[in-house]
């Protein structure tokens, strides 16, 4: 079940997991689990990713209205 849109709004701001990873100081293989759903971040690291991405965090979401 996907959660968040991390790896599409990656592509969409044309940045990489790798770079995620070294501006918020986290292992590229955790970034990798949350592009991929197999975990998910913290609603704290949500705000944090929302801030350097520049976006909402709501756009970070999956709309469960719309599964």
């Amino acid at each position: 079940m996907e959660l968040n849109r991390l790896k599409i709004v990656l592509v969409e701001k044309k940045r990489t997991g790798k770079w995620l990873a070294e501006v918020l100081k986290k292992n590229e293989a955790t970034i990798s689990r949350w592009c991929t759903n197999e975990s998910q971040p913290s609603i704290e690291t949500l705000f944090e990713i929302a801030k350097v991405l520049d976006i909402d965090v709501k756009d970070l979401l999956v709309n469960s209205k719309e599964q």
